[in-house]
């Protein structure tokens, strides 16, 4: 074999070109690594299986690791170097799927390769001369022993006319929460590919969020030089790149990861867990990790630890740059082409990124320690972020800079090149591989603390209606306008006298109009009055429906709350008497101006956001959509121009949002985080107990975020259906058998829609904060979820299906996986998403 035949890339990489005839065993003249080395003998095994990945039209990556049979499946290689046997075919070898059978059919490669300790044993082989749109199979060989037989499909010619695509996309597959038969699932789809958009591994053990239940067969991760986030004890993190190796090795070792690699290409780019939480360039940014002076801690020998492992077990066709000393010596942006159907673009949104824009390390006047998360990655007064992004930009250019230089998530470089790929891209779709989300995700603190506190004063305004009532003569519409009157600040007597000239004027068939003016006759201010004509009327409609009793105050208490408390606090915000008067209002004061929930996404990059969106508009490039992981939900929406434009802006492109395989929901993360927050709480979460019979009480923590991001306004079944997979989950932790589960489950949720507390004090909750109108760009959210999305592309249509998981049952998977799907459409030449 000669150079052409066998490259070697910093002793590691090696290439081979496919022919129609096997191959033989590399020779020593051309100095390849592997060529002077004798094969493996004796007994071996594969325990991380094999992968395949980046697949072009004329080449593949290959990947193994190979250890002798005795030796630990997740231990650091040790030993001499040797070499070990590739072999591939194009014959049908289907049927030997998931087992070490012995490859069929005649060769197209028959390659020695390396195996190298210096390199945990891992192998990364390089195919080319490979026929487009080909499915081929391929096996390794150790001594005595075979690895699993694995498949691929190479990516149709650059010129072909594609008719369809399929393939998943996927990511957030924590080890230590939940279970991953999601992954059962993906392997049984027809797929084309796999595209992984990172959180492959979790660098921490032990950490809050990984503390929940997990399925038996994941047990306990063990680093091997672990550094204590905190202290001498509780959790760890990955600080060598053994530990980072040990990660890739433990997740792999289970035979769903396993099964996904051996059966379909990946296409794969990292996140953050696969560095440090929410990571930027080399820095680490965990809560009170920062250096003497304030700044963020930075750790570019962990850093490039980290490059290192995902180089030796991701089977990507990227080089590490071994001379390079930097923290930056890889490089995985890059891009795929599907013939004339579509364009895909894969990039890295941590190595490169600026420091959020308003850095945790910033001192929080009120406390005068570091901010942390809160403030800076997360809750973000939206005023504060484009205050201080403007001046890192300013800055930036003073010194002759590129503005966005210091506010980008892509980097320079990166950005121009993603804008050159997407202008000159001639396929029908153009489609992103994008870590983080492109969304808005905003809050406006003022609706939302009114809208909080008209609801907790429901209640007290109804008992109040209740107890006037008496002296009217059973009369709730009378007593609804005197309490409407006093509530909005008018004395007891003139609240009466109005209330009886308004019913006057009501029985004589006055409208509304003249009612308010014969209040205002009797002593009220106009908008005394008129949240007094409002509530009589309501209550009155009301009675002439057939209610009576408590039904009218409750009636009454809403139409009061809604109609005048609310208002009244979104016009005075922290001075509103109602504020002062529920004794809260040092701790609310805070929340009156909008936030950005989440600056560790796009929200936080919002120039460069705005830069992009518009290279797009400028250039007419159409058919866009971002694939989108790290966030645990189901998102779906437009991008826009300016989203701080009138109207929200202008949509440009699609971003399609996928839950996380096992990891934990945003939804879970806020209402953990929420829960110290009083009042506030109630924004993301509420209590609900339900009573099961022969089960006890079934404690549920329902979903109100999705409300208040934007979600439509629910009915009473929509609500209940909304939580089926959280009470199934529920009711399989109390011990209800899988084979009852969804019996038991439907039953529970018709008793729901019949418990009062759900169908009027939740839903009225609920349709109120989606009233709040936030984010309506966002045509589906579902935080509260894990899964994947499968996607079907043709010339007309993008169909992704988010298709969310059930929860564990006990300490194992759910035999039943899929528990709903949920289909977001895009037509070609519209950036629109429909749901269905």
């Amino acid at each position: 074999m000669d150079r052409r035949q066998f490259i070697k890339f910093g002793s590691f990489i090696t290439v081979s070109v496919a022919s129609g005839v096997g191959l033989s065993a590399c020779g020593g003249s051309d100095g390849a690594p592997g060529s002077d080395l004798a094969l493996a003998s004796g007994a071996w095994k594969f325990p991380q299986s094999v992968a395949s990945g980046d697949p072009r039209a004329d080449s593949i990556m290959l990947w193994t690791r190979a250890v002798p049979s005795a030796f630990d499946n997740v231990a650091v290689a040790t030993g001499s170097d040797t070499a070990i046997r590739l072999i591939v075919t194009t014959t049908d070898n289907s049927a030997a799927l998931g087992s070490n059978a012995a490859l069929s059919g005649a060769t197209v490669a028959d390659v020695k390769l390396p195996l190298q300790v210096q390199y945990d044993n891992t192998v990364r082989h390089k195919l080319t001369g490979l026929s487009a749109a080909t499915t081929y199979y391929y096996q390794f060989i150790a001594g005595d022993n075979r690895s699993n037989v694995g498949r691929f499909k190479t990516a149709p010619a650059a010129d072909a006319d594609v008719a369809q695509l399929q393939f998943v996309y996927m990511t957030c597959q924590d080890w230590s929460v939940n279970h991953w038969g999601a992954m059962t699932s993906i392997a049984a789809e027809q797929l084309d590919f796999i595209v992984h958009l990172g959180d492959y591994i979790y660098e921490t053990v032990g950490e809050d969020f990984q503390l929940g239940a997990v399925e038996s067969r994941h047990d306990a991760l063990v680093l091997p030089d672990g550094v204590y986030k905190n202290g001498s004890s509780g959790a760890k993190y990955a600080n060598t790149v053994n530990d980072y190796r040990y990660l890739y090795k433990k997740y792999r070792t289970d035979a769903r990861l396993q099964a996904l690699h051996e059966r379909f290409a990946f296409i794969a780019i990292w996140d953050d867990h696969e560095f440090t939480d929410d990571a930027w360039q080399d820095a680490e940014t965990y809560d009170g990790s920062f250096n003497a002076d304030g700044s963020d801690l930075h750790q570019p020998a962990r850093r490039r630890s980290a490059n290192q492992a995902w180089f030796e077990y991701m089977p990507a066709d990227v080089t590490l740059d071994g001379a390079n000393t930097t923290f930056q010596n890889i490089k995985i942006y890059r891009d795929f082409q599907f013939g004339k159907l579509m364009q895909l673009v894969m990039t890295d949104e941590r190595l490169y990124r600026a420091d959020h824009i308003i850095p945790e390390s910033s001192i929080n006047p009120a406390t005068g320690k570091p901010l942390g998360r809160i403030g800076s990655r997360y809750l973000v007064p939206q005023d504060l972020f484009n205050s201080v992004e403007a001046q890192k930009m300013a800055g930036a250019k003073s010194i002759g800079l590129d503005p966005l230089t210091t506010a980008t998530m892509l980097g320079n470089t990166q950005r121009q090149w993603w804008m050159d790929k997407m202008k000159a891209a001639t396929a029908t779709w153009k489609l992103w591989g994008n870590e983080v989300s492109l969304l808005r995700m905003g809050l406006n603190g003022v609706d939302a603390i009114a809208t909080l506190l008209a609801l907790n004063a429901v209640t007290t305004v109804a008992t109040s209606v209740g107890t006037a009532a008496a002296s009217t003569g059973g009369n709730f519409a009378v007593a609804g306008a005197i309490v409407a009157g006093v509530t909005a600040g008018a004395s007891s007597a003139v609240a009466q006298a109005a209330a009886v000239a308004i019913a006057t004027k009501a029985a004589g068939g006055a409208a509304a109009d003249a009612q308010a003016a014969a209040g205002v006759a009797a002593g009220l201010t106009a908008a005394q009055a008129a949240i007094a004509v409002a509530t009589f009327g309501k209550v009155a409609a009301a009675a002439a429906a057939g209610q009576s009793g408590a039904a009218l105050a409750a009636v009454a208490g809403q139409t009061i709350a809604f109609g005048y408390i609310k208002p009244e606090v979104q016009a005075n915000k922290a001075n509103s008497a109602f504020v002062a008067a529920s004794g809260k209002k040092d701790a609310l004061s805070a929340f009156f101006t909008k936030f950005l929930l989440n600056c560790d996404q796009w929200d936080g990059y919002n120039s460069e956001r705005k830069a992009l969106m518009a290279h797009l508009k400028t250039n007419n490039i159409g058919n866009v959509v971002a694939m989108t992981g790290d966030i645990h939900s189901f998102f779906a929406g437009t991008v826009n121009d300016d989203f701080d434009a009138t109207g929200g802006g202008t949509p440009v492109m699609v971003d399609l949002v996928s839950a996380g395989i096992s990891s934990d929901s945003f939804f879970s993360y806020l209402r953990d985080a929420a829960s110290t927050l009083g009042d506030i709480g109630t924004l993301v979460s509420y209590p609900v107990a339900v009573p099961v019979t022969g089960l006890g009480t079934v404690n549920l923590n329902f979903n109100l975020l999705d409300y208040t991001m934007g979600k439509a306004a629910p009915t009473v079944a929509s609500l209940a259906e909304q939580t089926r997979v959280q009470l199934r989950g529920a009711l399989a932790a109390k011990g209800v058998p899988e084979s009852q589960l969804e019996a038991t489950t439907g039953a529970v949720l018709a008793g729901l829609q019949a418990n009062s507390d759900f169908n009027t004090s939740l839903l009225t909750l609920a349709q109120q904060l989606s009233a709040l109108g936030n984010n309506p760009w966002l045509k589906h959210l579902n935080t509260d979820a894990q899964g994947y999305t499968l996607v079907t592309l043709t010339p007309g249509k993008m169909t992704a299906q988010f298709r969310q998981v059930n929860k564990l049952v006990g300490t194992t998977a759910p035999a039943t996986i899929v528990a709903r799907t949920t289909t977001a459409t895009v037509t070609a030449g519209t950036p629109a998403v429909t749901i269905s």
